[in-house]
This record gives C-alpha cells, structure tokens and sequence, in this order.
C-alpha cells in the first residue's frame, strides 16, 4: 500500500487568508513554500488549473500559540479574485518530512585569540 502524505492541517498553519483555501490551494502553497525552505529561495511562482500566483519566503520565523516554524506569504489570482495568504509551515510537518535547509550557513564571526 502507498504512504500517505499527511494532511494540509498538519503541515502549514494559515495566520491570514483574504480567500477561502481548499486542501488544493493549501497543499500547492505547501509545495511552494516547502521548495523555497529547502533550497534558501526567496520567490516562487506558482500555477495550476484554478491558481496563479508568487509564494515569497518572509526568512523569519513566527510563533502563533503552540506552532513554530518559518513564515511565508503568497499573492494569488483564483476563479474567486485575487489575495493574500500568510502562513508558516510547522515545525511538525517539517520533521514529518525530513526537511533540512539546503541554504549554506551563515558565516560565523571571527574568533579572536588573546
């Protein structure tokens, strides 16, 4: 039997919607969001049969109640108008899916010796 892939609610956290979101939208901006985390990305577009739009990688993360994780904005145009989604993917899905950045680190600063 093939793996399931876990259900939208458990891997992004919607902090503002101006359109309502199906599980479609929600796992496309998911997918989007996703790529940009593990590549260090700052924008993306995304297209499918009822969507068209930008996720951008806010590269902050945000805390609402219990869930943590690193925030992400999109600007899309669907058969309802065009809007704004904020959300962060949770911490809990990206350890569901063995997510590491592949962003080179930040450079550290200098040691000094004394």
């Amino acid at each position: 039997m093939a793996e399931q892939s876990p259900p939208y609610w458990v891997l992004i956290s919607v902090l503002f919607s101006s359109q309502p979101l199906t599980p479609s939208l929600a796992m496309t901006l998911h997918q989007a969001a996703f790529e940009l985390y593990r590549h260090g990305g700052s924008e993306q577009r995304v297209a499918g049969d009822l969507l068209t739009g930008t996720v951008r990688n806010l590269r902050q993360d945000v805390q609402m109640g219990t869930l943590v994780g690193p925030a992400f904005e999109a600007e899309i145009e669907t058969e309802r108008g065009s809007g704004t989604v904020r959300f962060l993917l949770t911490r809990q899905g990206l350890e569901m899916l063995n997510a590491q950045p592949d962003a080179p680190p930040a450079p550290s600063r200098p040691r000094y010796l004394n």
